[in-house]
């Protein structure tokens, strides 16, 4: 059976309330079972964005025989080359 959960005082001002978890432990005062794990972002866009480029077909065919090598797609490992070479000082 579940204990009952403490019951929160009453807080003036942020203050007040910070210094009462400063002294106390949340235990006891929320139900865990109902707390979120993590941030829910469902309708969260894509973070990268779709490019054309226009590069030598030897170039490309190298690419992807290095990723062959490296059994890796061949557009992943392009964005690590050029993510390479941009913050390469």
């Amino acid at each position: 059976m579940k204990k009952p959960l403490k019951k929160l005082p009453k807080f003036k001002n942020e203050d007040e309330e910070r210094k009462f978890w400063d002294t106390h432990s949340s235990v006891g005062y929320f139900d865990m079972s109902k707390v979120m794990t993590g941030p829910l972002f469902p309708n969260l866009k894509p973070t990268s964005e779709s490019i054309s480029l226009r590069i030598p077909a030897h170039i490309l065919a190298r690419v992807k025989v290095r990723a062959n090598e490296l059994d890796v797609p061949y557009q992943s490992l392009m964005k690590q080359y050029i993510a390479k070479g941009v913050w390469k000082k």
